[in-house]
Parts: structure tokens; sequence; C-alpha cells
């Protein structure tokens, strides 16, 4: 009985060391404009998706991003602000065109590149009738030629 409290008491610590509370949680806006501000933990992630425990940087950096939220700055203010303080590095820009069209248009030439290694190696062969008839001018060859005509007579 002893060992299952202890059980117990170690899962309860557990949960409770780990549980966030509500107002720990970022909210949808926070994250928002976390996404578009790197960590400068030395993580490649953002703000918003950074991933280590208890980061130095951004726990606080929700935090402000929340209070100047809750002032009424907008985004774009907020991350002007980040930037001011940080520097340019700070500032994740969204993917353009390029890097949507990139991974795509990849795909499509690595698919053209099979396509014609398929087509020049696999190829149906000529026929060998369409070659026209195999002819021997090797004197040693005819030798050998009539050595088997002799033994394919004395077969039958």
């Amino acid at each position: 009985m002893r060992r299952f409290r202890n059980s117990l008491l170690i899962a309860l610590v557990a949960v409770a060391a780990l549980a966030q509370t509500a107002s720990e949680k970022p909210s949808i806006d926070v994250r928002r404009v976390g996404a578009r501000l790197k960590c400068q933990c030395g993580c490649p992630d953002s703000v918003a998706t950074c991933s280590m425990l208890e980061c130095h940087f951004s726990k606080p950096a929700k935090e402000r991003i929340a209070k100047m939220q809750a002032v009424g700055m907008s985004d774009d203010q907020i991350v002007q602000a980040f930037v001011r303080d940080y520097g340019a590095g700070i500032y994740l820009a969204p993917p353009n065109a390029w890097g949507w069209i990139v991974p795509y248009a990849g795909v499509g030439l690595g698919m053209v590149v099979i396509y014609l290694f398929i087509r020049r190696y696999y190829r149906k062969p000529k026929p060998l009738a369409e070659l026209g008839p195999m002819e021997l001018d090797d004197p040693a060859l005819e030798k050998y030629k009539e050595q088997i005509e002799r033994d394919l007579a004395n077969l039958e």
C-alpha cells in the first residue's frame, strides 16, 4: 500500500510540474505575431513554436507580445518594436511565391528526367530480321561452322 501511495505521489508531482495553466498558454493572437519572430535561444524555431522548455527568450517574448496587444498595438507595430530592439535577424518573413514554386518545380523536373531516362534506356530493341542477314568473314569461324554442320549431320 505504501508503494502505491509513493507512486501516486510521484505521478501527481510530475503532472503538477509539467502542467500549464490557461494563463501560461499563448493565445492565437500571440502565436500569430510570434510566428513572425525568430527565437533567440539558438533553436531554428519561431517564438510561437520554440520547443525548448522554459526558453529564456520565447516565454518573455510571448508575455511582451500579449502586453503590447493589450495596449492596442497592431501586429506590424509589435514586429517593428522587436526588430528595433533585437535587429533585423529576428524577423521571419512569410514564404513568398518562390518558396512555394521551388518544391513543385523540383518534383516536375525530376519526373521529366525519369521519363527521359526510361524512354532512352528501356526502348524495345529492333527485331533482328530488320538488321539483315549476319555475314561471317572470319576463316576461323567458318572452320568451326563446318565442324558444327558435320556434327549435326552425324546426330541424325
